[in-house]
């Protein structure tokens, strides 16, 4: 897909994607770390272990699945992700795709589960009010809104999993298995179109 929805956005270097999303994980963590120095709550606790792990795992490829039906059903959806995925995964080796999981995962889930969610309140609200936040991340321009909306939704279901489970690990988990799977089904579709 071509830039069509937004022509002012020039297509990227491998090194720029790379750059960028280094750049966005340390402001990310940043935020989180000044968050934390400076309100009066903890970061939520990181449970490594195996059951935890299977768990993220599967609840990452379980959204990735659910992502995968709403691609299929819902075409405007299809478009915007279509657009922020040539934008951001085009320009990058197959490779690039582990830090693709890795630094957004760890980042965004630092951030918005660890610290923000806990800083408004482990409940509901605080649920929804993070995952709004999580969602206006991922919309590069007005037309990806039905992008947001996914990544809110993914957000809520990572916020509700967070709180229920008290362990951050799991969402980070989902996050980092969901952005690596999607990636690597999007590059290698590329590479099928191409030949």
């Amino acid at each position: 897909m071509s830039n069509s929805q937004n022509p002012d956005i020039e297509p990227l270097s491998r090194i720029q994607i790379l750059i960028a999303m280094a750049v966005t994980a340390i402001i990310l963590f940043g935020v989180a770390r000044l968050w934390l120095y400076l309100g009066d709550f903890q970061l939520r606790p990181l449970s490594l272990t195996l059951t935890d792990l299977g768990f993220g795992i599967a609840l990452g490829l379980g959204l990735t699945g659910l992502s995968t039906i709403v691609y299929a059903a819902w075409g405007t959806y299809r478009e915007s992700a279509d657009f922020y995925l040539s934008l951001v995964l085009k320009p990058l080796a197959m490779p690039d795709v582990i830090w693709l999981g890795i630094l957004p995962g760890l980042s965004e889930e630092l951030l918005f589960r660890g610290v923000m969610l806990p800083a408004i309140g482990l409940d509901p609200i605080g649920i929804v009010l993070s995952s709004l936040c999580f969602g206006v991340l991922h919309m590069t321009n007005a037309q990806q809104w039905p992008y947001a909306v996914w990544a809110t939704l993914v957000g809520l279901l990572l916020g509700f999993t967070m709180v229920e489970t008290g362990n951050l690990f799991i969402p980070i988990v989902a996050h980092v298995t969901n952005n690596f799977i999607a990636g690597l089904t999007w590059k290698l579709g590329q590479l099928k179109v191409k030949s």
